[in-house]
């Protein structure tokens, strides 16, 4: 008994010791992790999803006709729609747009068109029977006038009260004449307006009518040119399909792009933009064909971000010209682009991955007789590595893993930090200064001439 309670504490002594040299080694003897600085080329790369589409296309577009000043419909419904994909002729059907209701509005024009025929028949009775009855005042007011000239000259012997009478009434009836004579134009004037208003009416209602007829006959919509038909977008930024709604203002029905011409259309993330560049080399590949590869070069660049759906990020728009034709490429289907935004043939480069960062610095640690923290000054990167602009020399050993107690380890490259701050502060300078200068020039609009300043403003 006695016997086996020694052995049992024997043997745990032995676990206990053997547990402690365990910890004490692991923690004692952590193997660190180290790769060399080599000096060679790198490529500095972007890699973005992309979608092909046409560099040019057709538009197929609702009619001219729907714009007439006089039809009156402000938009129009799809009844009947190629499918999406077909490759059509030129002269082929593309689609139907809604008959009923241009029948309704050709109807109601019909009926305005009845009502202004009456109204112009009426202005015209009207204005026969008005002047009819102002020519009688008018003769009778002549009459009148001869009368009292005949009486006048009668008088010619009579007492001078009795002439003077006869001359009164003379230049009375003459008065009234020359009143008749100009009611009578006026009276022209404004029959005649009216009736000239009703026959203008007249003639709108039948132009709505042969334009609501030219519009009929145009409902039916042909493709213009050959090519594969992809239909457009409408207000909401749904496809266009039987029932979408189009109209002047957002006529475009579907597209015959140039299927020989492609670009990708990507957008990139405001942290890489700056590297992006016209001209740029482009390597694309399609997912639906992993084992075809495209040659392309950046064509165009947006200067304005948008926000990316669902989150607070900023990208930009880049078309990516396709120098590839391929019969089997297709609108809308999915690129990865790899855009070389920059080549060096003879650089210190590191794994980004043994990179450190603080607030303010950003360094590596290096095995030397020591480990020692290294403030380094760096340049541009791929997705694996990074250029060392100072800071490091060809063949130092660089830690990837970060050493124990790194608070404890000397830090050097401080006059490299320094540097980088006059820089940053020199680049802000700069900026501001520029900032000052366009101001002024936009405030003062002051343009320099040969002979001096001219204020534009």
């Amino acid at each position: 008994m006695k016997r086996r309670r020694v052995f049992i504490i024997s043997g745990a002594i032995v676990v206990l010791l053997l547990v402690a040299y365990l910890n004490w080694n692991k923690s004692s003897d952590i193997e660190l992790i180290t790769c060399k600085v080599v000096k060679g080329p790198i490529e500095i790369k972007v890699h973005t999803s992309g979608q092909l589409e046409a560099e040019k296309s057709v538009n197929i577009v609702v009619p001219a006709e729907l714009s007439g000043r006089n039809v009156g419909i402000y938009e129009i419904k799809i009844s009947d729609l190629l499918e999406e994909g077909t490759v059509v002729d030129s002269g082929q059907f593309i689609a139907t747009l809604d008959h009923k209701v241009i029948e309704e509005v050709l109807t109601k024009a019909k009926e305005d068109m009845e009502l202004s025929l009456v109204a112009l028949q009426d202005a015209k009775m009207d204005s026969n029977l008005t002047l009819s009855n102002f020519r009688d005042q008018l003769i009778n007011s002549t009459s009148d006038v001869e009368e009292k000239k005949i009486i006048v000259a009668e008088s010619a012997y009579e007492s001078p009260s009795v002439i003077k009478k006869a001359e009164m009434d003379l230049e009375k009836v003459t008065r009234k004449l020359e009143q008749d004579k100009k009611g009578f134009q006026l009276k022209e004037r404004q029959a005649k307006s009216k009736v000239d208003r009703a026959a203008l009416d007249l003639e709108q209602k039948n132009q709505k009518i042969s334009e609501l007829l030219k519009l009929s006959d145009a409902l039916t919509i042909k493709a213009p040119k050959q090519g594969m038909v992809i239909y457009a977008k409408d207000r909401m930024g749904a496809k266009i399909q039987v029932g979408s709604v189009v109209s002047p203002w957002n006529p475009i029905i579907a597209t015959l792009p140039d299927m020989t011409r492609m670009i990708s259309k990507t957008y990139v993330n405001e942290i890489d933009i700056s590297k992006i560049k016209n001209g740029q080399k482009v390597k694309l590949s399609i997912d639906a064909f992993p084992q075809k590869e495209l040659k392309g070069e950046v064509m165009a660049v947006a200067n304005i971000g948008q926000p990316m759906p669902k989150s607070d990020a900023k990208v930009f728009e880049v078309k990516i010209r396709v120098f590839d034709f391929d019969p089997l490429l297709k609108p809308a289907m999915t690129t990865s682009n790899t855009i070389v935004t920059g080549y060096y043939n003879d650089k210190l480069i590191i794994p980004s991955d043994a990179i450190y960062t603080n607030d303010t610095l950003k360094f590596v640690y290096i095995k030397k007789k020591e480990i020692i923290r290294q403030i380094v000054d760096l340049g541009n990167e791929n997705e694996n590595y990074t250029i060392v602009n100072k800071g490091l020399a060809e063949g130092d050993e660089v830690i990837y893993t970060e050493p124990e107690k790194p608070d404890d380890i000397k830090t050097v490259g401080w006059e490299i930090y320094k540097e980088q701050k006059i820089r940053i502060e020199n680049e802000k300078r700069k900026l501001l200064e520029s900032a000052k200068k366009e101001a002024v020039v936009s405030n003062s609009g002051a343009v320099e001439t040969g002979k001096g300043t001219l204020l534009t403003k």
